[in-house]
């Protein structure tokens, strides 16, 4: 099947090749192949790329990171050329997780997998440390060594390839590979040269996803997003908005009006057989935030009790003590279905919904594929969040 065709088909003509240079000013790009193209509006999406700090040995062979197609392709052939045994993840978030999970459960292969994270838990944009300690417990069952609060300081390299990584408290780790997940920098540099607006954190745009230039407009990891609870600027580059923002962006040029609401940061992952997701705050990025957070946590199940297969699931939603909204939830669970109720969470945050919204919040139900109606936990969390912004003893009559 060529993915190309369909393109085609639609009259759309595709141009693969590197954007080199845009006259903003002419409206035309320049190609590397010396193609130029006019164009009369110009959607600049030139994602980003990942982060290495500036520490000594990060240019080493062996030090691999991990954003695109390419970049998965130079981790297997590293893996299949110079076969290490033992890797180094720096940062513990999901990125870095999901690889590590996934290799460890290689056939036939015996790799040793250390974890090094400057936080105190792993998944620490998801998770607060009292459900982030569960996911730690859980890699350490499952062979990884986990170093948290700890900060690599220096990649030790032996003929221009990686042999080890040295920590601020000056331990060395011996690593065949090191995985590099700390962050991304957006693309930049064609958005610049163009004398578009810069914000903090990329393309400054606005809600319509246009750019300081009236025919230029912006999506993806490049632009500056901004989150939908507080609507300041958030350094968030996910896949998932970023598909939106296409759609936006195809539909605004077909003459709709409409807003992009900001982001959640929801985001989902699986390791091993626990299944992780989180949206909105956590309770630490809420009081950083300058909330007052009221937060409950429920044990539920996937299934009702009578039923064989019976998972459990945890979840912590997150409110605001002042306005009772939804702001934030997340979930632990060791079955598939459970996961996705952080997309419920998520519709409830949109929504602007509050403590007394979730108290009568009724849910679709099934002895095998839900929770029992008595323990649907989001009306659980919501009960005992009610409880604590109003105590039952200070309710007239009670």
């Amino acid at each position: 099947m060529n993915p190309d065709k369909m393109f085609a088909d639609s009259g759309i003509e595709m141009v693969v090749d590197r954007v080199e240079d845009i006259d903003a000013a002419q409206k035309q790009l320049k190609t590397a192949g010396g193609k130029a193209i006019p164009y009369d509006k110009l959607i600049l999406s030139p994602g980003s790329k990942p982060f290495v700090p500036p520490i000594p040995g990060g240019d080493l062979d062996g030090v691999v990171t991990l954003r695109s197609l390419s970049d998965a392709e130079n981790i297997r052939t590293y893996l299949d050329t110079h076969n290490p045994v033992k890797l180094v993840f720096v940062g513990a978030g999901f990125i870095s997780l999901e690889v590590a999970a996934l290799l460890k459960q290689v056939p036939d292969k015996q790799y040793g997998i250390e974890i090094i994270e400057l936080m105190d838990c792993p998944l620490p944009l998801m998770l607060d440390p009292e459900l982030g300690k569960i996911i730690h417990e859980h890699l350490d069952g499952n062979g990884f060594n986990m170093r948290m609060g700890q900060k690599v300081s220096k990649i030790i390299g032996q003929d221009d390839r990686v042999s080890a990584v040295e920590l601020d408290s000056g331990e060395r780790v011996d690593a065949d590979m090191v995985f590099m997940n700390v962050g991304t920098r957006p693309n930049l540099e064609l958005a610049k040269h163009m004398g578009l607006e810069m914000g903090q954190y990329g393309i400054k745009v606005n809600e319509f996803l246009e750019t300081s230039n009236p025919d230029v407009l912006a999506a993806g990891d490049c632009i500056e997003n901004y989150h939908f609870i507080t609507q300041k600027p958030v350094p968030i580059q996910l896949r998932g908005p970023a598909v939106i923002q296409g759609r936006l962006l195809a539909k605004r040029l077909a003459g709709y009006d409409i807003p992009f609401p900001g982001l959640l940061g929801s985001s989902a992952v699986k390791l091993f057989n626990k299944y992780i997701a989180a949206t909105g705050f956590n309770e630490t990025q809420a009081r950083n935030e300058g909330f007052d957070p009221v937060c409950a946590t429920v044990q539920s199940g996937s299934k009702h009790a009578m039923i064989p297969g019976m998972q459990p699931w945890t979840l912590k939603l997150v409110f605001d003590r002042d306005s009772h909204r939804l702001i934030g939830g997340q979930i632990i669970s060791d079955s598939e279905a459970p996961v996705k109720e952080i997309d419920a969470v998520n519709a409830l945050i949109v929504g602007r919904q509050t403590i007394s919204d979730l108290v009568t919040l009724m849910c679709a139900g099934n002895p095998d594929c839900s929770s029992e109606p008595s323990k649907e936990p989001i009306t659980i969390a919501a009960e005992q969040a009610l409880q604590q912004v109003r105590p039952a003893s200070s309710v007239r009559g009670v």
